[in-house]
């Protein structure tokens, strides 16, 4: 029951298959039988219980509140859950339950899902590993797959075996590892830069991040405002479809969000013709970093749409060298200006120093914030100094329109949808990782989903197939903007013609065995 769809088990919960106290009782079991990933910071168990049994009070009187009732998801610790102590696995904010719930938990617990956890991240949500928060680093679940150890045996490369773990990606990779390795069937992630897709490509994960505007930011604690957006993780597009119908709408106490333009229920219409598709290949994402395999899954990729009729034509976007830099520098400005309210006074953590308000200040953030968000801080307050605001910050502001402008130019010529690399590679060793910085890593890692951030456009990222190393690499699918339902029709198409297996964790669960059967439907492999 575990390894199916979430439409799967919201049909067996309907059909008396399961009650939703079982279905709770075996997430939380598997919750902890995989406590070593380190995937939740919180377990809301006797939440979750009473979620459960209401739902299950609702059932039995046949008042289901819909696909989600009774159905375990996990939010990322850095929204808002009444009650819950919601950490941003900072010590700034250890200890600190909010009042309120962010608008995206309040929707999906209003359609009676149960909140298993909060999930792992990077210290605000800052970094592209999920291993600089104080709770410790996220493991992957493929770390210990039947796949990855196979070929790990074929190809020794460690001599300890317990250390050469994989990151999961970042920042939500807590949210990834918790869906991954079976113990929810969604979870919410934020992605200010690619933090959900990033880790859906080394999970094996679908992660979704909609349009800017199209899902509430209150109770998403911000770090970069006018990018950060609630972003959507599951095990295929049609769950991830299935939340975002849930999510999607207009917010009063959200200013940025714009009317609803999704029809409800949420459902995927099937790609009835893929030869009226016209899918872009942009010639500045084939970098030399790229790895050589992933390089050619995008290459079969594309021939598979070409394949089936589709228009597959290169495009430009030619200011994407500059995305890095000015991604960089708004991300840091808006990072020094949403830090300044941690100061001790109002809530989280505070010194003991009292010689002056100053002295407390500045105590409360040395202890309170690790060094890459007081990196951050420092570089962004740099860029808004006076003497350097017209020449960083609004500069940037200047070239952020015309990476816009060239996704417009894009799409304008007629293509449907573009067609990239979620990421470089496949997921690395933990020790590999790392070796390098967190800006350096972070640049190295989102350099293919951070402009869409700045474009407030819809991206979805797909698992395609399994490295030489037995190990998920993604594509990722970027759409015109507020065309969501449109992105996700054409990516569960794709969805369906490629192979990629279910992730295979018998040491780990008894449940594995009952996979999805959508996923067995699949006709074409692009692995060969």
């Amino acid at each position: 029951m575990l390894g199916r769809t979430l439409r799967e088990v919201s049909a067996a919960l309907k059909q008396g298959q399961i009650t939703p106290t079982e279905l709770c009782q075996k997430c939380l079991s598997l919750i902890k039988k995989t406590k070593f990933l380190n995937a939740y910071i919180t377990v809301s168990e006797e939440v979750a219980l009473k979620q459960a049994e209401e739902s299950e009070k609702r059932y039995k009187n046949g008042q289901s509140l819909g696909d989600l009732d009774g159905i375990p998801i996990a939010v990322k610790d850095n929204f808002s859950t009444s009650g819950i102590e919601t950490t941003c696995a900072s010590n700034m904010l250890k200890g600190y339950i909010p009042p309120y719930n962010a608008t995206v938990v309040q929707k999906l617990l209003d359609q009676g899902a149960l909140l298993m956890g909060k999930t792992n991240l990077d210290e605000f949500a800052m970094g592209s590993g999920s291993t600089d928060g104080v709770f410790g680093p996220v493991k992957n679940p493929w770390s210990y797959s039947k796949q990855y150890r196979e070929k790990r045996k074929q190809n020794p490369h460690s001599e300890n075996e317990d250390s050469d773990w994989l990151i999961t990606g970042g920042s939500s990779g807590g949210s990834a590892a918790a869906v991954s390795a079976f113990t929810c069937y969604a979870a919410l992630g934020s992605d200010t830069g690619g933090s959900t897709r990033n880790p859906a490509a080394h999970c094996g994960l679908v992660g979704f991040k909609p349009s800017y505007g199209l899902v509430s930011r209150h109770g998403l604690i911000p770090l970069v405002n006018s990018m950060d957006v609630p972003g959507i993780l599951t095990r295929c597009v049609d769950d991830a479809a299935i939340v975002l119908g849930a999510l999607a709408g207009p917010d009063p106490r959200d200013s940025t969000t714009v009317h609803d333009p999704i029809n409800k229920p949420f459902m995927l219409p099937s790609l009835a013709d893929v030869s009226k598709l016209c899918i872009g290949i942009p010639k500045e994402y084939l970098v030399p970093e790229l790895s050589s395999e992933v390089q050619s899954l995008w290459s079969k990729a594309a021939d598979l749409f070409e394949s089936e009729g589709a228009k597959v034509i290169e495009v430009s976007l030619p200011h994407t060298s500059y995305s890095i830099v000015c991604y960089h520098v708004l991300c840091t400005s808006e990072v020094a200006s949403n830090m300044a309210r941690f100061d001790g006074l109002q809530y989280g953590h505070r010194c003991d120093i009292d010689v002056s308000t100053e002295a407390m200040y500045a105590a409360t953030r040395r202890e309170g914030f690790n060094d890459v968000v007081r990196g951050r801080i420092l570089s962004g307050n740099f860029f808004l100094l006076k003497e350097n605001y017209e020449n960083y910050f609004v500069k940037a502001q200047k070239v952020r329109r015309l990476i816009a402008n060239d996704f417009i130019n894009a799409f304008n010529s007629g293509v449907d949808v573009l067609l990239t690399p979620t990421t470089l590679s496949e997921a690395v060793p933990y020790l590999e990782f790392i070796k390098e910085d967190n800006r350096t890593r972070s640049a190295q890692d989102d350099i293919f989903t951070q402009a869409v951030n700045m474009a407030g456009l819809p991206a979805v990222s797909i698992p395609v197939a399994l490295s030489n190393q037995g190990l998920p690499i993604g594509l990722q699918f970027i759409g015109r903007a507020f065309c969501d339902q449109q992105l996700l029709t054409v990516a569960k198409w794709f969805e369906k013609q490629v192979q990629f297996p279910v992730i295979q964790l018998q040491e780990l669960m008894d449940d594995c065995s009952a996979v999805l059967e959508n996923e067995k439907l699949a006709s074409v492999s692009l692995k060969q």
